[in-house]
């Protein structure tokens, strides 16, 4: 009987052992008396829901569960698309998108959400307004076509300007992307007009240019025909002609018809044969 005893007793204290372990893992389930940062992250420490001027790093962290809690804000690089309208310097009005990759300063997210928030505030609260008034700005200082034509140049100064509005929050601004321009329909046609109108000028040009080469090509061509041909009038003589034609000649005299048929045409001279009789 009393090793009966001793035995319930044995299982009643494991049972209490593990009823208390359960409980007690329960409770720091609930409670939590530690916290964990996950990469690309910061933990902003709060006491009371007072931020305090301690940063978690990546890892885990003990706490004290009730008093002190951890809001966890991403220090990663983000993108973030917006869409903005302005109006030019000659008042055209454009829609312009524009990407931009950003990140909060790992060393100031305390300071962050103490005075703005997290992701959503930030890119609500300061980031979708400062995009928009310098954009304004930007374009204000340029006509259509140079928004079109100093593309580069323009990114710069956004690119520029927006860093400098947006750091004193503790907001970093890694790159900003000009993705697209949209002008009203009306200033797309005049542009579409005008495009068209300089490719057709530019193919007139070229014809008359073509037209004009050509012309002067035919001028050098007969130039060159005119001074070969008074260059071999100079150098043609009866002597070279005589020769030439002995050169060529095959040794057959010419035929002509005759009453007896065809004989040969022979060319004496006069003189010839009474030169010759005088020397006989």
């Amino acid at each position: 009987m009393k090793n009966i005893n001793r035995d319930l007793g044995n299982n009643y204290r494991l049972f209490f052992y593990l009823g208390g372990g359960f409980l007690l893992l329960i409770l720091a389930m609930t409670i939590r008396p530690f916290a964990i940062v996950n990469a690309g992250e910061r933990g902003v420490v709060m006491k009371f829901g007072k931020v305090q001027d301690t940063i978690l790093d990546e890892g885990i962290h003990p706490i004290m569960p009730v008093v002190t809690s951890v809001k966890r804000l991403n220090v990663r690089v983000q993108q973030n698309s917006f869409n903005a309208g302005a109006a030019s310097k000659d008042l055209q009005t454009i829609t312009t998108e524009l990407a931009v990759n950003w990140h909060i300063d790992p060393l100031k997210v305390n300071k962050v959400y103490q005075q703005v928030g997290d992701e959503n505030l930030i890119i609500n609260g300061i980031m979708t307004p400062a995009v928009s008034e310098v954009l304004k700005a930007a374009t204000a200082k340029k006509t259509a076509e140079e928004i079109i034509t100093k593309r580069t140049e323009l990114k710069e100064e956004i690119d520029s300007n927006l860093k400098k509005r947006i750091e004193q929050y503790g907001i970093l601004i890694d790159d900003v992307s000009l993705v697209n321009f949209s002008f009203s329909p009306e200033f797309s046609r005049a542009i579409e007009s005008k495009q068209i109108a300089e490719q057709e000028a530019k193919q007139a040009s070229f014809i008359a240019q073509k037209a004009t080469q050509e012309a002067q090509a035919e001028v050098n061509r007969a130039k060159g025909q005119a001074e070969a041909q008074r260059l071999q009038r100079l150098t043609l003589t009866p002597e070279l002609l005589q020769k030439q034609a002995i050169e060529k000649w095959d040794g057959r005299f010419p035929m002509v018809m005759g009453g007896n048929g065809a004989v040969p045409l022979i060319n004496i001279n006069p003189n010839d044969l009474t030169g010759g009789q005088k020397k006989n």
